[in-house]
């Protein structure tokens, strides 16, 4: 036993490391699910160590540790992230979160067979595990440690979660002996039950779904990530994961403060929805078609952006003067795409102004190294308006001198019609 109290005098003074990676993982799993509109409660933390010490003693005698780092190879969850799915139909979205904002190194689903359990009734534990490492590439430097911690990610729903827990607590770590028969049976049944509510959740989750498609309006963005999903799997003819959504939270207030908040008000941005998602994440897609059907609609996104930054700015601060900076940008931007649009030709029956990149197409008049540069300079405004790999400020005033430039010329163009 030596080697384990070797090992847990070196865990201890490691708990707060493997707390903090676990918590990494928890922050940037519960942001992502969040925003993109999956009903979940996402926990973390470190193995406690009281009870990682009874784990080690038990399983010494049968594992034969010969280094301390043979209990740290067994050990797989000294930090852990649980993940409590409301409905456990979008235990799927959770899995393409996981693979893309970590790196998975094994995972494994529960139950591990079809089979029963020997004298149960019903299948048991029902999840899945993932074992998974920060990307260091996508963390500050003050936290690319963490990114050597092995941390596990546990997936199932809330019901299952509870149960879990209860017996887990008392079939596996009694306090006052083995459990009797009845006590087991009971067990079995209450896992029945919870197979029952998850089979009730997924109904429930359909007539929701089913409710706001007939005729309701939205009543926060994860009714309108539900229904993106659904009318995305129709018109694209494939389904698309949470990985495609984007961000539905900012979607849904900018609807709202549109007062587009219905399934009827949103139809005829959708009809124009491209499958390239892992690009152009639908929300995207939606916001830029609102954004071109009325370019005074930038004011508006930008207050919903805002809004949705809770940290206050120093009027004097880098942030402050680079949101000015983004604001004259998206000024000269605008001004650039209705110049555009006026210079270009309208085809019959279009009812929602198409995108830049498409509109191009329709501007022969202008030479190929202004439309490249106008894709170029679309595409900054692209990573502005939905917070991807923002420029610097300085290169920000650089891109706006341009535009100016360049709509001073497509303006020529129309006044020499």
């Amino acid at each position: 036993m030596e080697i384990v109290d070797h090992f847990l005098a070196r865990y201890t003074k490691e708990y707060d490391f493997y707390n903090r990676a676990a918590e990494l993982v928890a922050q940037a799993l519960g942001r992502d699910l969040k925003e993109s509109g999956v009903r979940c409660i996402v926990t973390h933390r470190a193995k406690d160590i009281k009870r990682l010490e009874e784990k080690c003693r038990q399983r010494a005698p049968r594992k034969n540790y010969t280094t301390v780092e043979d209990v740290y190879d067994d050990i797989v969850d000294l930090a852990g992230v649980r993940i409590a799915l409301y409905f456990p139909g979008e235990q799927d979205q959770v899995e393409k979160a996981v693979n893309r904002l970590l790196d998975v190194t094994e995972k494994k689903d529960f139950p591990e067979s079809n089979e029963r359990p020997p004298g149960k009734e019903f299948s048991g534990y029902s999840a899945t595990h993932y074992r998974v490492r920060l990307k260091e590439r996508e963390l500050v430097d003050l936290d690319k440690r963490y990114a050597k911690a092995r941390v596990e990610v546990q997936v199932a729903s809330v019901l299952m979660h509870a149960w879990s827990e209860v017996e887990h607590d008392l079939d596996y770590k009694p306090l006052s002996g083995e459990l009797s028969d009845a006590e087991k049976a009971i067990l079995d049944q209450l896992n029945g039950l919870v197979i029952a509510g998850e089979m009730s959740l997924k109904m429930l989750q359909e007539a929701s779904e089913n409710r706001v498609a007939r005729s309701g309006r939205f009543l926060n963005h994860y009714e309108l990530a539900a229904y993106l999903l659904s009318q995305a799997g129709k018109i694209l003819n494939e389904p698309v994961g949470d990985s495609g959504l984007g961000r539905v939270d900012l979607l849904f207030n900018f609807l709202r403060k549109l007062e587009k908040e219905s399934p009827a008000d949103l139809a005829p941005y959708l009809a124009s929805l491209h499958d390239n998602v892992e690009m152009r994440p639908l929300a995207e897609q939606v916001i830029d078609a609102l954004l071109a059907e009325d370019p005074s609609r930038y004011e508006h996104f930008n207050m919903v952006q805002v809004d949705a930054d809770t940290a206050s700015l120093d009027p004097l601060s880098q942030s402050a003067r680079m949101h000015q900076q983004i604001g004259h940008f998206l000024t000269s931007w605008v001004e650039l795409e209705e110049s555009l649009r006026n210079l270009a030709p309208q085809e019959d029956g279009e009812r929602i102004a198409p995108p830049i990149f498409r509109l191009l197409d329709r501007l022969p008049m202008l030479d190929t190294e202004t439309r490249h540069e106008i894709d170029l300079l679309r595409r900054v405004r692209n990573n502005v308006v939905h917070g991807r790999d923002v420029p610097a400020s300085s290169y920000l005033a650089e891109a706006t001198d341009r535009i100016q430039e360049i709509t001073k010329r497509v303006r020529h163009l129309l006044s020499s019609r």
